[in-house]
């Protein structure tokens, strides 16, 4: 797979969760943080979305969607003033989802909102860089992809059909998929540095992609580089500059953090995930992962977590993809 589609599968558990619902003026509610990450999308009407730590709100109008990647926790109202009521999921994560009341009144907002639950012990850096939230303004001619994932959802919502239980999960990860691309093709014309910066240049996105499509081969960074038209010296600089690790130190976190998802999803035999790590003798994988991870890999495939030191982490910037802005 490529990076992305690596990076989203890394981190993605469990059953993503949406629901389309319509709300009368007062409205606010409080959404406490998560582990996972979380979408809304305003399809008619508008919305305040509040972010925390005193950042200013944010209006949303129609058409507009805010993904907060990182289970930030935010409020959404219909004013900024409007006193807010903690959301209760149910159980198993899910939003309940009022009765349909026919047309969306003048005075009403009809809101889609969704959540996907993420694994961060392992969070890929693609990820981790997005800021806590980000806005993709409605605009004429923007986005088109995202936008017809959005209205192909909300029409499985709002009228369920014969196979809506298999479409909706598939097209929620579809959605997700769509609101990173799009963050990762509006950021790269902005920076020079960071992950946005590595998968726009030709060099160090080849490497990348051969990494991630044949992790277990024995690569050098001569090979590496060569695929790129550089040097050895060369494209070892500019990798580790973009990505922020040598080239083989990226290998091998790759390699842990995939090895770390068959350890936990499913039930290969220890030699056949070292294997695929690129480790002839499961005394060798089992040794470079506790000294990646922290944790043995058995420890690991029972649910225990290594130290914080072995797990990536902070969050970058608020960003607002709206004409001619950067990151704040």
């Amino acid at each position: 797979m490529d990076v992305l589609s690596d990076a989203v599968a890394a981190m993605r558990t469990g059953r993503p969760h949406s629901s389309r619902t319509v709300r009368f003026a007062p409205w606010g509610f409080r959404f406490a943080p998560g582990k996972g990450a979380g979408f809304h999308v305003v399809l008619q009407g508008s919305a305040w979305l509040l972010p925390p730590e005193d950042a200013p709100p944010v209006r949303l109008g129609p058409g507009d969607v805010v993904l907060l990647a990182h289970g930030t926790g935010h409020g959404l109202a219909d004013r900024p003033d409007t006193p807010l009521v903690d959301a209760a999921p149910a159980p198993d994560g899910s939003w309940p989802t009022p009765p349909d009341r026919g047309p969306v009144g003048p005075d009403e907002t009809l809101l889609l909102c969704g959540a996907y639950q993420l694994n961060r012990s392992r969070a890929h850096p693609l990820l981790t860089g997005l800021p806590p939230y980000v806005h993709f303004p409605a605009r004429v001619g923007t986005h088109p992809r995202l936008r017809a994932a959005v209205d192909l959802l909300g029409a499985e919502l709002a009228e369920p059909q014969p196979g809506s239980d298999a479409l909706v999960p598939a097209l929620l990860d579809t959605l997700l998929v769509y609101l990173l691309r799009t963050w990762w093709l509006t950021e790269r014309a902005d920076r020079s540095t960071g992950w946005s910066a590595a998968l726009a240049d030709p060099a160090v996105a080849g490497a990348l992609r051969a990494l991630h499509a044949d992790p277990a081969r024995a690569w050098t960074v001569e090979e590496l580089g060569a695929l790129g038209g550089l040097s050895r010296a060369a494209f070892a600089r500019r990798f580790t500059a973009l990505v922020g690790r040598a080239p083989l130190a990226y290998l091998t976190w790759w390699r842990m953090t995939a090895a770390g998802r068959l350890l936990r999803t499913g039930d290969l035999p220890l030699r056949a995930v070292a294997e695929r790590a690129g480790y002839a003798s499961e005394f060798a994988f089992a040794k470079a992962f506790k000294r990646e991870c922290g944790i043995a890999p058995g420890q690991y495939r029972k649910g225990a977590e290594g130290p914080p030191a072995a797990r990536d982490g902070a969050a970058a910037p608020v960003l607002r993809l709206t004409s001619g802005a950067k990151a704040e």
